[in-house]
Formats: C-alpha cells, structure tokens, sequence
C-alpha cells in the first residue's frame, strides 16, 4: 500500500481523497493555484505545493507541474479527482512512465473510453445498445446541418473529449446546429484543449441513468447499482439519487451486465460509470463512458455501504476487489443536491466573492466513513470566509442525504436544506427547495428536460409555494416579540419610555408585485424561559417552541408541536429594518411593527427604483472576453453586444431594445463587478 499519494485536483473532490487517504493511514500532498492559497483541500492536506497562477490550464492542467509535485513530495501515487487530467490518457501514461501509479484506469482504457466517438465503437463491438448517429469529427459547421439533416431533428451535437455539461448543444432546427456546432468546438477547445464534435440522435422525454461500476487488475468487474442523474439544467445535473425510481430490476441487471461487458472489453480497472440514455418503455441507449470518479459517487456509497475512493486506491496498488457481484448491497434510498455558487433568481448567474457565512447542516455521515448511514453527509472544499473564485466551476458543496425510502429521503434533504446558511455568495438552494416540492418529483414521474418544461420562462420567488405561508409571517412575529421581550428588560430605561413588549402587531410583506401586504398577528402566553409563545394569523393560530438565540441566523423548534428548521435574519438590502425568514424555498422580508406604525407606513409615498434601460449591465462578476458593438452603431433588439466568462462558462449579454451606442463604459479584459455599467445607449 502507498505511504503518500498526491492529489492532482481542488475544492471538495480534492478534500474527499484526503478523507479516505487519512483513514487508511496514507500521507497526502495537496497542489494550488495562487487563487487557492488559502483553500480547505490545502489546509488538510499533510503537504501542499504552489503550481502557478489562477487559470487551470496555468495550474492544473499542467501535467508537467503534477509530476514535479509528485517528485519533490516523494508521492508514490496521484488521485486525479474528476475534471482537469482525470480523463487525459496522456497524463496517465506519462505519471506511470515516470514510476508513479495513476490512481484510476489504464492510460489505454481512458483512450478508447474517454473518447466519445471511439467509446460508442467500440461499445457497439461489445454488444452495448448504441444511439443512432455519426460517430466521426465533424470538421464544418455545414457539414454539421447536413448529418443532422439526414439524422432527423432533434440532434445533440456533442465535443469528443466534453463532460460536465461543456461543449453540448441540442438542435431543433438547421440555425441552432450551425450555431450549436460553432458553439460546442468554441467551448470544447477552451476547456479541454480538444475540439472534435460528433452528432447523435436525441431521445426524446429521455431518462439519464447511469451504472457505477469498479473493476481491479485481475479481470475482475462488478456494477455497484445505478443513479438517477435526469434531474438537469442545461445539461448539468442539479440532483442525483440512487436507485432510480423508474427502472426494474430487470432493466437494472441488463444494464449492468452490457457496462461490465464493455470494462471488460478495455481491460478497465478502477472506478468508471457508464452512462445511458433511457426512453419511456425502459429501452436503454449507451452514452459516454466516465474514467473517473463522479460527482454524484456518495449516493452510491450510502445505499451499498461502499467507500469507492477507497476501493480505487487498493485496485491501484494492486489488490483484488473484495467483494463479489452478489455481495452488492442495495439498502435505503440516497438523493444529493449540487449546491452552486449560482443566482437562481437572476437566471442561474454565476456569483463569486467571500463567503461571509457558510454553516451547514449538522452532518451524521462522513466522506469515507461507511458505518455511519441514514442520515446528512455534506462534502465540500470551503469553510467560513472562504472565497468562491471565478476560474473554477460554481460548485460550492454537495448535500447527501440517505433514508429508510425515497419519501424519507426527500423529507431528511428539504429539511437539511433548510438548514443550510449560506451569504455572501448567491446560491442555488431555493431552487433546489422548489424541485424536491414538485409533485412530479416526489412522484418519480420526470425525464431529462423536466426542469426546461417546468421551468423554461426563468425561476421566480413564486415558483416555490410554501404549504403554510402564514407560518412565516407568525415565525417574524414571534421572533421580533423575542427581541422586543429582551429590549423591555434592559435596566435603566428612564420612566415613562420604557419598551412595551405589547401583544399586537401588523407584519408588512412585499408580494412580487411590489404591493405591501398588512397582516395583523397576536401574540399570547409569551414564556420567555421556555422559549414559546402562542402566535395568531387570522383564524390560524401557531404554538411556537424555540430556543435558538436572537443572533441565530438558523432558528430550530417546533410548531405546533412538529418540528422544524427556518434561517432568519436582521436587516434586508432594502430595509435594515426588516426580517428576511426563509423556509422550504420561500423567502419573505418583514416589517414586524405595532398597529399604529402600521397606518402611518401605508401612507408612505412608493419610491420608483431608477431607469437603467438605457444601460447594459454586467448580471455577474467575471471577465469582459469581448465588446461587439463600437460608439455611434446601431443595434437591434436581441443583437449580441459583450460577452463575459465566468466559472468556464461563457454568457452572452443581448441588447434589450433597438438604439444606438453612445459609450463603451468597459474594456475587453476587465474584470466586472455585478452591475456594472458596460455600454451605455444614446
């Protein structure tokens, strides 16, 4: 067994390995970029090493600087993690010519898998059910159109050497395949150095399932159960669960047994999973072939008690796989969700900056540990005041959860989201909130495109209906009678002035036309020892139990006698007054205030937020890659005018209305702030 392997990856991937390694008594060698000196996967490693600037293909991408890091450290072996060199067959190749173990497939397995194009021939060889469509590079975009045409509408035009969503396009038409093939060979060159393109034909209302499987350098392979990956946003996986909800067991054994055939077919060895497309009536389709580890690995471990970082590090240094196909367990029901550094409400922006707050749930499961199931695990490569940079992806942690069934599982993870404080950085956790709400979702009934069906006109505060509103309404109101309780007895207070807790009040909320809502609410039997007191909304009344201090951004208790978990804050952007309560996806700002207060703010004059229409603002910090138009042109209503790049995504900004360029406010290489101003019109 080694005595120190090195990680050739960041963030929570990079903190994961370590787990394992630790437990396992191996030494770890960490490696950074300048952007991520002060990184989680840094302080826990036993060693850490610089290896340049902020840009991966200046850091990480650089295989050379990996081998010099393994050198100076005396690391016998590397873990590539996922992304970056996970899945470059050079790489590998060149790590074991130098004398040191590749911690994953055979450089010749990633060639033949990692390729898409020469994976689906040689799955076809291997007696994998293929999709329609034309497995060579693509060199024109006319040429693209063209093979689409004879496909048939709609195609997925696809980079070779893609993952993570990055150099994918669906067509419905000739326009969107010669933009898409464009698109896909733009982006798959910037992000993998590779910009071969493919065409295959899209299944329609398809599933994403996907066979974790493992193989050790003795020709043993086995599939550890499937994941249920169909929960996507632009072809980017938003909650993953394992099992599936949809297939049988016979569809389970079938594509299991055909992605152990096609392993053994490349000789694999270590962890991989093969993906498949799955139509309506259960007919499968091979995908692509992952050489690496997945994001989505923990649901796997929780449902077959499996530690498979720990599994590929021992089918590295040569052991055999200890447990045979009908030793694979299947117990309880696991579900993760990708929390991002993303703005659900703004059309998913990326958000960086410093995470002023980052608290998470209470965790009962551990990276590594597998004694230790049912419960919360939470895996993630930050910590309190750490920064989200704009070079990597928008990943800011994965929250896993593992019940007895998948209703129990759903409940534990809507009530750890709630739990789960995040500020600083806008993140995805409302929406994530809605969805695991969806009746469609609880009912397991959704395919690959049930977000953009669901939620194809953008997410809004309204798209995620709380069961009991008034019960956020009552919660400010009890919590802002607990403050005014506090302030009562302070000492000293000159007689006469003295603050009076009071019974009745008027709670203000905003709906999401801009309107004031007045809400008169009474509060009883206020115990201050105990925490509790007796909250009326209209004919509705709430006995609320808490003993969470008023300085607690997450508030624990019961109402009603059930339990609950809802985060509350002081002070809104608009209003340092307000009370921002959040709960199951739904977020309202308060006014908690007496009846009096109450008719005098309804006579307040509603202050107009100031015209920027004249004005292209950046949506999100990145870098300005390119300004399209020039002072004094004309420009058309949807006409690209900037492009900016963050978190290796490309987004294109589009001029709202027809007018003509007065300014050009920022300069192509500028590093934006949310806001700020880029082209102004005349």
């Amino acid at each position: 067994m080694f005595t120190k392997i090195l990680i050739a990856n960041r963030g929570e991937i990079a903190c994961r390995v370590i787990a394992t390694a630790r437990k396992m008594g191996i030494k770890t060698v960490a490696v950074y970029s300048d952007a991520d000196k002060e990184a989680r996967h840094v302080a826990l490693a036993d060693e850490a090493v610089n290896i340049g600037p902020a840009p991966s293909r200046e850091s990480y991408l650089l295989a050379d600087k990996i081998i010099a890091a393994c050198k100076q450290t005396g690391a016998q072996a590397v873990h590539p993690g996922y992304g970056f060199l996970s899945e470059n067959a050079e790489f590998s190749k060149r790590v074991e010519e130098e004398g040191i173990t590749f911690i994953g497939p055979k450089h010749y397995s990633i060639a033949a898998m990692g390729d898409k194009i020469e994976s689906k021939k040689l799955a076809s060889h291997a007696g994998v059910n293929c999709i329609p469509g034309v497995n060579d590079a693509i060199e024109t975009a006319e040429r693209a159109v063209e093979i689409a045409q004879g496909i048939g509408y709609p195609v997925m035009i696809k980079a070779s050497a893609g993952g993570g969503g990055k150099g994918l396009r669906v067509a419905f038409n000739d326009k969107e395949a010669f933009e898409g093939f464009t698109s896909c060979r733009n982006e798959a060159r910037n992000s993998f150095g590779d910009d071969r393109v493919f065409i295959e034909k899209f299944v329609e209302e398809p599933r994403h399932i996907e066979i974790q499987l493992i193989g050790d350098s003795h020709g043993n392979v086995i599939y550890l159960n499937e994941r249920e990956c169909s929960i996507q946003r632009r072809h980017q996986k938003v909650i993953e669960e394992a099992p599936s909800p949809f297939i049988s067991d016979a569809t389970r054994k079938a594509m299991g047994e055909q992605a152990v055939a096609l392993a053994k077919a490349v000789k694999y060895q270590s962890a991989g999973t093969v993906e498949f497309v799955v139509g309506k009536d259960q007919s499968f389709y091979f995908l692509e072939m992952n050489t690496r580890l997945q994001v989505e690995h923990p649901v796997t471990e929780a449902i077959t008690g499996l530690d498979l970082v720990e599994l590929m590090i021992r089918v590295a240094a040569g052991e055999k796989l200890p447990l045979t196909q009908a030793d694979v367990r299947r117990d309880g029901w696991a579900i993760e969700c990708r929390i991002n550094a993303e703005d659900p409400f703004r059309n998913f922006l990326p958000s960086t900056g410093r995470l002023v707050r980052f608290a998470p749930p209470e965790q009962t499961m551990w990276q590594g540990d597998t004694a230790h199931l049912y419960g919360v695990r939470v895996d993630t490569g930050v910590q309190d005041g750490g920064e989200i940079p704009m070079f990597y992806d928008s990943m800011i942690a994965k929250l896993i959860v593992h019940g007895k069934d998948r209703n129990e599982a759903i409940a534990k993870m809507r009530e750890a989201l709630n739990g789960f404080v995040i500020r600083g950085v806008s993140s995805n956790i409302p929406f994530q909130a809605a969805l695991l709400a969806h009746p469609k979702f609880v009912a397991g009934d959704f395919n690959t495109g049930f977000i953009a069906e669901n939620y194809g006109k953008g997410f809004h505060a309204e798209d995620v209906p709380h069961d009991d509103a008034d019960f956020l309404v009552a919660l400010a109101a009890f919590v802002r009678r607990k403050s005014r309780e506090r302030a009562a007895g302070l000492t000293g207070q000159l007689p006469g002035y003295a603050v009076n807790a009071g019974k009745d009040y008027v709670v203000v909320t905003l709906d999401s036309a801009g309107n004031n809502n007045y809400k008169p609410v009474h509060v009883d039997e206020f115990v201050g020892e105990t925490g509790s007191a007796r909250v009326r909304v209209g004919t509705t009344s709430y006995e609320i139990r808490s003993n969470s201090r008023l300085n607690d951004i997450c508030i624990h208790g019961t109402v009603n006698s059930k339990a609950f978990t809802a985060q509350i804050e002081r002070g809104t952007p608009k209003n340092p007054l307000a009370l921002r309560v959040q709960h199951n996806g739904t977020r309202i700002d308060a006014l908690v205030m007496s009846p009096r207060m109450a008719e005098l703010h309804a006579l307040m004059p509603h202050k107009s937020p100031p015209d920027m229409s004249r004005y292209v603002l950046s949506p999100m910090p990145g870098l300005l890659v390119d300004v399209a138009v020039t002072v004094g042109q004309k420009v058309q209503a949807g006409e690209r005018v900037a492009v900016i790049e963050a978190m290796k995504m490309e987004n294109v900004l589009f001029a709202a209305a027809d007018g003509v360029v007065g300014k050009v406010l920022a300069g192509k290489g500028e590093s934006l702030t949310v806001d700020q101003l880029i082209i102004e019109f005349a």
